[in-house]
């Protein structure tokens, strides 16, 4: 990047000044990582400060049968395959309420789009779950989801959104997006949700007074500047909505080793390199300068690992996501090496590690704890990396 460039970037960032498409590519063709995540920093610190988001939460995938064959997908499975599974509402009930002595606050809900388990499975699941634990938000269901309970039920969006609200639902989660370019994404999604109507349905969400997310899928097929258009699709409608609360970068994972039925699944890895944590790195720091009306953005350790997540914090993310416990969609395909579970005091310690002050959260954003940092007289809004 040239000098006037650089220079005239740098100013709009700190003048707070909106990016714009080209400033975006030009940042991810910048090679200067320090910079970057300088720049970033200042603007995840003048948004949050010191402070690291945290929840305790578990995620519950409650079906890995998909009628779809998403070319990166290894979690899915084909009725009748071995390692096929569907919960039963009362066995996803007792998985929820082991969770309760650890103060758990959110259950996180994603499931494969079951070709043959009835509508009513999905509000009886949230009513059930809400009736022993009423305080824990239900954070559950893609946009992909959300459209599959149209075609199987005869609603439309609007009235099924309705139901599941009555049932307990407090937020949409942010899957489906992967990378919203049709370019990309006729090579790597093999279901009905794309731009038009994920965006359909959490504007619908919006409007109802829930609160999402937003994820993209990266480093795989796509280039720097379709993730630029897949955040500036979303910036556009934030403008409009103010709905999101959080962007979520997921970092594409590969198969380390073939599934246990001895079938590899995932159908890019053999053209495809994962994302360095260099990488990684880049993408949260670029994210968090475009999207600049987003109040957070969450780092999944999960799926860069915890030292790669510490580093995010330094390059524009402040929230780690929460305790997980058992997210089959990654740990179901890989090696990886991220655990199943992180308690309350392990993402304490991976936080003030880093030099952040802990605060748990509810879904919402809703302060439930602060923690003191790693030096209890620290500001709360410390000066920024040097840049």
């Amino acid at each position: 990047m040239d000098s006037g460039l650089r220079k005239e970037i740098e100013d709009k960032v700190l003048s707070g000044e909106r990016l714009s498409r080209e400033d975006g590519i030009a940042l991810y063709a910048c090679d200067d990582l320090a910079w970057l995540g300088g720049l970033a920093h200042h603007v995840r610190t003048r948004k949050n400060g010191d402070v690291v988001h945290f929840n305790v939460n578990r995620h519950l995938n409650m079906t890995n049968v998909c009628q779809a064959s998403c070319a990166y997908c290894s979690f899915q499975r084909k009725p009748g395959e071995k390692d096929a599974y569907t919960m039963r509402i009362e066995d996803a009930v007792r998985l929820a309420k082991e969770m309760e002595p650890d103060g758990i606050t959110e259950l996180h809900i994603v499931n494969g789009l079951h070709p043959t388990l009835p509508w009513r499975y999905y509000p009886r699941s949230l009513r059930e779950l809400k009736k022993v634990l009423p305080d824990v938000s239900l954070k559950a269901f893609t946009a992909t989801e959300i459209q599959h309970f149209e075609t199987i039920s005869g609603l439309t969006a609007s009235e099924i959104l309705d139901e599941l609200i009555d049932a307990g639902l407090e937020s949409l989660t942010g899957g489906g997006a992967e990378i919203f370019d049709w370019e990309v994404r006729q090579h790597i999604v093999d279901h009905a949700t794309h731009w038009e109507d994920w965006s359909r349905i959490h504007r619908l969400a919006h409007e109802k007074g829930l609160k999402t997310p937003a994820t993209m899928l990266y480093g795989h097929i796509e280039e720097p500047r379709h993730r630029v258009d897949h955040v500036l699709r979303l910036r556009e409608l934030q403008d409009e909505t103010g709905g999101f609360q959080v962007f979520i970068p997921l970092r594409y994972q590969h198969d380390f080793h073939d599934s246990r039925d001895g079938i590899v699944r995932n159908r890019l890895q053999a053209r495809t390199a994962m994302a360095t944590g260099a990488e990684a790195l880049k993408v949260f720091a670029v994210s968090r300068l475009l999207f600049d009306n987003v109040p957070h953005v969450k780092c999944f350790w999960v799926m860069h690992g915890l030292a790669t997540a510490q580093l995010a914090l330094n390059h524009g993310a402040d929230d780690l996501d929460g305790s997980v416990v058992e997210y089959k969609i990654t740990h179901d395909a890989d090696g990886f090496g991220t655990p199943n579970k992180m308690t309350r005091d392990d993402l304490l310690e991976l936080i003030r590690d880093a030099g952040f002050r802990p605060v748990e959260r509810n879904t919402r954003y809703q302060i439930v704890r602060e923690y003191e940092g790693p030096q209890p007289g620290r500001r709360d809004v410390p000066q920024p990396m040097k840049f």
